[in-house]
This record gives structure tokens, C-alpha cells and sequence, in this order.
């Protein structure tokens, strides 16, 4: 899969007094960022709701802080999509300039509306989604 890329400006809300984004808008930037990659593979959120009463929650997520963002970077979350079965495993790179600012792993989760109990990823996502899983990196 073609890494999903998608660019967020730092405002002054992201961040901390001292002009450091707020370690959470890290998570906030994921989550747009997830629901962007899966608007472009033209599977939104909202269609999973309307037509099979079920959508994505977030069950983890690990996130390793390397470089801070500052008021008014112009910063890139990547989103590759690593596995899918029961659940839906990411990662997401918040990078600035190529740098990674922060690693993020995500494991999400189908649930029913009604419910709120896991449940199978419904199709067309969870084939759409795993045609597009990423191939493993390699150790230099």
C-alpha cells in the first residue's frame, strides 16, 4: 500500500505555553489523519454507521514522542496500514521535514452501534483494507 499522507499546520491551540505541542494533539492529528486515509480508499466512517450500524473504536495505541512539534509547523501524519482480521493494526509517523516526530501504534476495533461488542470488520472495508496492508520493512 501507498502510504496515506496527510498534512496538519500546528496552531496555537496544539500547544503548551512554552510553544510545544500538547503530547494529545498528537492523538488528535491521528485520528484525522485515519479518517482521511479511509475517506481516500472511499470508505468512510459515516457509510459504516449508516449501512451496517458498526464503526471503528480505538482499543490502543502506543506512541513513542521523539522531537517536539512547534507553533506553526507544518506537520505530516503517515498512516500505513499493517494488519486485518478481528481488529485493524496501524502505524502512524507524525513527521516534520521527513523527521519523525512521533511514532504511533494503533489497534482499532469493529464494534456494533447498538451493542458496542466487537463484531467483524464489515465488507467492502475489510477487503478494500487489506489489499492495502503494507509490506514489512527491512533492518538496514
Amino acid at each position: 500500500m501507498a502510504d496515506h499522507l496527510h498534512e496538519i499546520r500546528t496552531y496555537y491551540e496544539d500547544t503548551d505555553a512554552g510553544g510545544i505541542v500538547y503530547h494529545a494533539s498528537y492523538l488528535r492529528w491521528a485520528e484525522r489523519a485515519r479518517t482521511e486515509a479511509l475517506r481516500a480508499l472511499n470508505l468512510p466512517h459515516a457509510e459504516m454507521t449508516s449501512r451496517h450500524d458498526a464503526f471503528l473504536v480505538v482499543k490502543r495505541i502506543e506512541v513513542e514522542y521523539a522531537t517536539p512539534a512547534r507553533l506553526d509547523d507544518l506537520v505530516t501524519v503517515r498512516t500505513r496500514i499493517r494488519r486485518v482480521s478481528a481488529i485493524l493494526d496501524l502505524d502512524q509517523d507524525v513527521m516534520l521535514e521527513g523527521k519523525i516526530l512521533a511514532a504511533l501504534k494503533v489497534r482499532l476495533v469493529c464494534v456494533g452501534a447498538a451493542t458496542m461488542r466487537p463484531r467483524a470488520i464489515p465488507e467492502p472495508w475489510r477487503s478494500v483494507l487489506r489489499a492495502r496492508i503494507a509490506a514489512p520493512e527491512m533492518d538496514a
